[in-house]
């Protein structure tokens, strides 16, 4: 118990001493995970939507790569990233390897099957009346699938909090294709990861309480959003 009322001291002593290395810890870790979370769900709601939707035999291979996409393991997606990154790789001549832009690229990879799942879930639980009423509209495909979106705005936003979830507490693809470098590429789950190799796990506490709260204040704002429409409805 010693141990554990040591740790819990040096982490709340982590927290009174708020440096500018941990200021820009927390601030990559937002921009990061906010970009990566916009361009999955811009991607991933509208597919999620037409696998929702849509009639073809395409629509059957899109799902079982979406939910093959959910879940597959962040370091995988770092890996495949990092080949086509590296400087003898495809994309090799950008340079974009051990960069906050490489960052984003692998969370966004995590972040479109995660919206586009849980958007097709939504929309797909539409009442069969309301879907009924959607077939028989006489819309483009794309208008079809606004109407529908608006209608399970709520779980649209759950899509938004599950993506922001996923790539906020990754470690695996950023740590692959970030490097961990200071003031450059650390973010909040590799800092952790780094403090607790060195033993530092009031450190490494410190920096978990953090993270969660920063995904808490996220989540919770979506989660009042979400509330919020219910009420109005």
């Amino acid at each position: 118990m010693d141990f554990l009322f040591e740790v819990v001291g040096d982490a709340l002593n982590s927290l009174s001493g708020f440096g500018v290395e941990l200021r820009r810890v927390i601030g990559l870790t937002l921009v990061v995970s906010v970009l990566a979370t916009a361009f999955g769900v811009v991607i991933g709601v509208p597919l999620g939507a037409w696998i929702a939707l849509g009639r073809t035999k395409a629509r059957t291979a899109w799902l079982v790569a979406v939910n093959i996409g959910m879940g597959m393991p962040p370091v995988l997606a770092g890996l495949a990233l990092l080949l086509l990154l590296w400087d003898t790789g495809p994309l090799g001549q950008l340079e974009l390897l051990f960069s906050p832009t490489a960052m984003v690229a692998a969370q966004t990879l995590l972040a479109i099957p995660i919206a586009a799942g849980v958007t097709a879930g939504a929309v797909k639980g539409l009442p069969s009346a309301a879907s009924e009423q959607l077939a028989a509209l006489s819309l483009p495909g794309w208008q079809k699938g606004r109407v529908a979106l608006v209608e399970v705005w709520p779980g649209v936003l759950a899509a938004v909090a599950a993506a922001f979830g996923r790539v906020v507490s990754e470690v695996g693809a950023v740590l692959v294709v970030g490097g961990n470098i200071v003031g450059e590429t650390r973010v909040l789950t590799t800092a952790i990861v780094q403090e607790t190799r060195r033993a530092n796990f009031g450190e490494a506490l410190a920096l978990g309480i953090v993270l969660i709260l920063l995904a808490g204040a996220v989540n919770g704002f979506l989660t009042w959003m979400q509330l919020r429409n219910a009420r109005h409805d």
